[in-house]
């Protein structure tokens, strides 16, 4: 069976620091390399379903050349404020 030493506590903390600052030195070269790269994703992502939409609606708009059809769906209708009831006016009696 072996005993805690001095010398192994020492070394296991040098271990663990050094560990701690070359984490810290490679997060900081290669951490905006990803961030930049998740950011470019993304970007080309918004921009893939941007052009996707803008050809469903399109090929909507121009199925035939004599008439031109307009999306209407995601147009917004006014809607009804709902009545509850007529209005009362109250007066205080003496």
């Amino acid at each position: 069976m072996q005993t805690a030493s001095f010398t192994g506590f020492i070394k296991a903390l040098f271990y663990i620091i050094a560990f701690y600052y070359i984490f810290r030195f490679l997060a900081k070269l290669f951490l905006p390399l990803l961030v930049k790269k998740v950011v470019q994703k993304a970007g080309q992502n918004m921009q893939q379903q941007q052009q996707q939409y803008q050809q469903q609606t399109s090929w909507k708009k121009t199925q035939s050349k004599d008439e031109i059809i307009y999306n209407t769906e995601n147009v917004k209708k006014p809607r009804e404020t709902k009545k509850v009831g007529d209005y009362v006016d109250y007066e205080e009696i003496d």
